[in-house]
């Protein structure tokens, strides 16, 4: 049976999104517009609408544009923000760092700032009824970046970085991608992943990735990480003017919906 769902959210928005030049000259990733929606006000929308009240978001590169556009409070949810100073030279998971005392105030949603998605993918990871949840779609062989291996209870087994089409081998593994969205519960957060934080920023590895912290816990035993299905909703990872001009697409008023519409991280 679905969980109680998270008041409150974390949406990491502070890296650069070089891949998306010129239209990041002037303006951070996560206020790109698809359809004339920034990927940032889609998100922020999508969490009020599933009764989430508190949003921290990670900035960064062009702090001052995010902050401007979403203001102190936005569609109802209450916003406070979390600089790095060092965004430019660092990874997500030193940005989550950054919003461990957001991560100690108790179940919380996990959300990457460049990733386009529909309302009903926050409600997949309240319909597993698990701490953690994770949601995950069919590897594809246009995809590239982290995919997971799932165990036959639908818990991820591994994580597994830099995966291409290549990957797909006929008699192999099922692979799928991750998302991007998790859901975690407070106890986790506060006895598993603030403490595996705090061990690898203080053993200086900043330029880590959330996922390869996550994969690390997963595969140690230190971390349960369900996978919630989101095989036939719409949701694009937009890295690149080509990622932008599918999601348009995919995203359009007159889009069907696709099978497991996810990109390259």
């Amino acid at each position: 049976m679905p969980v109680a769902a998270p008041k409150k959210a974390v949406i990491l928005a502070a890296g650069m999104g070089s891949r998306l030049r010129p239209l990041t000259d002037l303006r951070p990733k996560p206020l790109i517009e698809v359809n004339g929606t920034s990927i940032l006000h889609n998100a922020l929308r999508n969490l009020a609408a599933i009764g989430v009240e508190e949003v921290t978001i990670v900035v960064g590169y062009r702090k001052d544009a995010i902050q401007y556009a979403c203001g102190s409070r936005l569609y109802g949810v209450e916003i406070t923000y979390v600089e790095s100073t060092v965004f430019d030279r660092t990874g997500s998971a030193y940005s989550l760092w950054l919003a461990r005392d957001a991560l100690r105030c108790g179940d919380c949603y996990l959300l990457e700032g460049d990733v386009f998605f529909e309302e009903d993918t926050l409600r997949c990871l309240i319909e597993v009824a698990a701490a953690n949840v994770a949601a995950v779609a069919p590897f594809t062989a246009s995809m590239e970046g982290s995919a997971v291996i799932l165990s036959p209870s639908g818990l991820i087994a591994e994580v597994l970085l830099k995966q291409t089409g290549a990957n797909l081998v006929s008699g192999g593994p099922v692979l799928f991608k991750t998302m991007n969205l998790i859901r975690f519960s407070g106890s986790e957060l506060r006895t598993i992943i603030i403490p595996a934080l705090d061990d690898l920023i203080g053993s200086g590895a900043t330029n880590a990735y959330t996922e390869e912290l996550f994969g690390h816990l997963i595969g140690t035993g230190g971390l349960q990480l369900a996978a919630a299905r989101c095989d036939d909703l719409k949701l694009y990872e937009i890295d690149s003017t080509e990622d932008l001009c599918i999601a348009e697409s995919i995203f359009g008023p007159t889009a069907s919906r696709p099978a497991s519409v996810v990109t390259a991280e």
